[in-house]
């Protein structure tokens, strides 16, 4: 079912819906970075030789969600060193104590990155669906529009996005 309407340029599709992708950005922690973020998905689809894709928001979603995930693990890392560093250089109980929120932020970084890593893999548009619903907090019948897709299959995916997040969490994926 490929027609003219259901295959967009990705940097068109990228122009129309930038801002929205600068907010999922935002929502999903990126702060001040979420301009540099957006820049470094305009230079990736700006290399690619391709024009045009079936789904370009779902990939242009996909793009800015890898770069969370790659954000997240050099956060993640960089505080290791900070930590690591100071343990060796200030002692463990010497010095000033440090931010009792930096080991949850931490903390909350490696799980979304898990829970990420396992909504990936669900497939790409059960991953997107659910974060343009969750995070982004776009209602049902939009999502379908967007994603070229009916009202159904939007909520068939949230049902499998929302059975796994379950069975994850009664595993208590603490590894």
């Amino acid at each position: 079912m490929t027609s003219h309407h259901s295959r967009t340029s990705l940097k068109a599709a990228f122009l129309d819906h930038r801002e929205k992708l600068f907010r999922f950005l935002r929502a999903r922690g990126a702060g001040d970075a979420a301009e540099d973020l957006v820049q470094e998905i305009w230079l990736k689809i700006s290399a690619l030789p391709t024009g045009a894709v079936d789904s370009p928001l779902s990939y242009l979603f996909r793009v800015a969600d890898m770069l969370m995930v790659d954000r997240f693990r050099s956060i993640r890392q960089a505080e290791k060193r900070d930590r690591d560093w100071t343990e060796i250089n200030v002692g463990a109980e010497g010095g000033a104590s440090p931010e009792p929120s930096a080991e949850r932020r931490i903390a909350a970084a490696q799980e979304a990155t898990r829970v990420l890593s396992m909504l990936d893999r669900l497939g790409p548009r059960v991953a997107a669906v659910f974060r343009r619903h969750r995070i982004d907090g776009v209602g049902q019948k939009q999502i379908a529009a967007e994603f070229g897709v009916s009202l159904s299959t939007v909520e068939s995916d949230l049902r499998t996005a929302y059975r796994a997040l379950s069975t994850w969490k009664e595993r208590g994926d603490e590894v």
